[in-house]
Parts: C-alpha cells; sequence; structure tokens
C-alpha cells in the first residue's frame, strides 16, 4: 500500500484538522509548462492556497519514495522532472528508486487519499482521446475510485469532451460546474457541453462528497477559466486541429500526446497559452482552497 511521506507543514496541519490541498507537480516541471513558466505556477498556486486559509501540499516521487508535501530544495528538483508518474507507475517509481518523478492527475488523486487529504487541484484534467475507444486517461479512473474532489478547469480541450463526459457518467462521477453552467474546455470557459450539475457555494461541493453513494467515488468540479484570461474558442479551436494532425503526421501516441500538443498550441499562439494556463491554475487553487477550508 501507498504510505508517502508528508512534509512537516501538511503533518501539523492534518493533525489540527486545517484545511490542505494537494497539488500535482507534472505541471510544475518541464513537461508540464516550459521554464521559468513552471516556476511561476508553482509560486502562484501555492500562493493562492495560503491566501484563501490553506496548506499547499505538493506531490512527487523523490528517490523512491512518494512524497505529499516539498521542501524548497525538492520542489527544485520537481522543475526539472522529466519522468511522469502516473497512478499505474506508483509502485514502480518507489520500487525501481525513481529519482524524480513528476505525479499525474492520477496519481496525485491516489496520493492525496492515501494522506487523508480529501481536495485536489490541477489545471485540466485528462480523458478520452478523440478517434479512440481505448486511448482513456487514468485520470477518469483514479477520480472514480479515490473519494477526493478534484478542481480542475475541464478536461483538456483537444480531447473528445462528449465522451469523456460520458465516460465519467458510467464511472458514476457526479461532475459540477462552479458557479457555471457549461463543461469548461481549459482555454475557453465553455465547450457548448452542460455540466449535470451547477454549484454555487463550498459548502455544497463539500456536501457532494460527504453524500456520495459509493464509498471509494470522488467528485469532479470544473471551474471556468476566468474571463479576461480566456482564449477565444474560434481561435484555439483551429489551433487544435493543426496540432493533432500534426501529432498524427508525426505518430505520437499515448502519454506523449499532450506534451506535443500543449508545445504545438504555445507556438501558434504566440505564447498566449502559458498566461492562460498560468490563470487558469492559480483560480483552480484558490477555489480548491476555498473547499478545503469549508471541508475542515
Amino acid at each position: 500500500m501507498i504510505e508517502p511521506i508528508l512534509s512537516d507543514d501538511v503533518t501539523q496541519a492534518l493533525a489540527e484538522h486545517r484545511a490542505v490541498v494537494a497539488l500535482e507537480s507534472t505541471i510544475f516541471s518541464n513537461l508540464g509548462l516550459p521554464a521559468p513558466a513552471n516556476a511561476d505556477a508553482l509560486e502562484l498556486c501555492k500562493q493562492a492556497v495560503r491566501e484563501h486559509g490553506a496548506v499547499p501540499a505538493v506531490a512527487a516521487v523523490l528517490d523512491g519514495q512518494a512524497h505529499v508535501g516539498l521542501s524548497p530544495d525538492e520542489e527544485k528538483r520537481v522543475l526539472q522532472g522529466t519522468r511522469k508518474v502516473a497512478e499505474r507507475d506508483l509502485a514502480v517509481a518507489q520500487a525501481q528508486g525513481w529519482g524524480v518523478g513528476v505525479t499525474t492527475v492520477s496519481a496525485t488523486v491516489a496520493l492525496a487519499h492515501a494522506a487523508g487529504i480529501p481536495v485536489f487541484a490541477t489545471g485540466g484534467i485528462g480523458g478520452v482521446h478523440r478517434g479512440s475507444d481505448l486511448d482513456v486517461s487514468a485520470d477518469l479512473d483514479a477520480i472514480a475510485n479515490h473519494p477526493v474532489i478534484t478542481v480542475c478547469a475541464g478536461a483538456k480541450a483537444f480531447l473528445d469532451l462528449p465522451r469523456t463526459l460520458e465516460y465519467l457518467e458510467t464511472a458514476g462521477v457526479p461532475v459540477l460546474g462552479w458557479q457555471h453552467d457549461w463543461f469548461p474546455a481549459f482555454y475557453t470557459r465553455s465547450s457548448g457541453l452542460p455540466v449535470p450539475h451547477r454549484v454555487d457555494d463550498e459548502r455544497m461541493v463539500c456536501d457532494v462528497l460527504r453524500f456520495r453513494a459509493r464509498p471509494e467515488t470522488g467528485v469532479l468540479l470544473t471551474v471556468p477559466i476566468p474571463v479576461d484570461d480566456e482564449i477565444p474558442a474560434e481561435r484555439i479551436d483551429a489551433v487544435l486541429t493543426a496540432a493533432l494532425e500534426a501529432s498524427a503526421r508525426a505518430g505520437v501516441v499515448g502519454p506523449a500526446v499532450t506534451p506535443y500538443v500543449l508545445a504545438r498550441i504555445e507556438k501558434e499562439t504566440d505564447g498566449q497559452s502559458i498566461p492562460a494556463n498560468l490563470a487558469l491554475a492559480r483560480n483552480n487553487a484558490a477555489v480548491a482552497a476555498r473547499i478545503a477550508v469549508a471541508n475542515a
């Protein structure tokens, strides 16, 4: 079983029943954002969590040990991380003693649950890939099998969003829209798909988790990117189509698709995707902290 090492501040906060927000580390590595934007994202997210009364807990695998909550020196190692750890990889990363493994959504949800942290913030989750019945992100299975509230800006926009929502419905995951009626598409506030349920306050989100029918099932809270940071849908849709076509021509498959497509999007939007990414990640962290405080 996973028994992550907790930092002192996370251990103390949990012992005192104070709010803690788990954060994935992939977004803070070069696999998530190029330097120095990855370091900016880390500081912005930690600051947002603290400003709203919670303790940030970044997850990662370091020297073969799963960690939840990192020291400044450990965070510096994460910024240079180049090896992803999904939930299925956690056991391997520990058994083989990986030096630095940055956690994806699925791994972080699992580690948050193991640590007793019920709220987790990320940028966007994975989902069902376009044109494939089998290429489904492990993020969805992790959310369905760990009682954690995942706060995100929807699924990454280059995925098959209708089928991603269908998968979540089949898995029994409540999908909520934070003060919003539409499922967000990462860079844009609305994908054109309605969310099954709208929620307008923190207490309601906590109660959805509390009243869940299945003890192991989590909750997905989708938060639209702030209005001023949104990339217009008509612009991003064309860029996404070109990026996906390029990845297909290059033979990019599986986990390699996400960083490839994100890099293409950055290039084609003249870097506009980076400040949008930072804004939505910070906003999600702030909302997650508010929910963690209400839950605590």
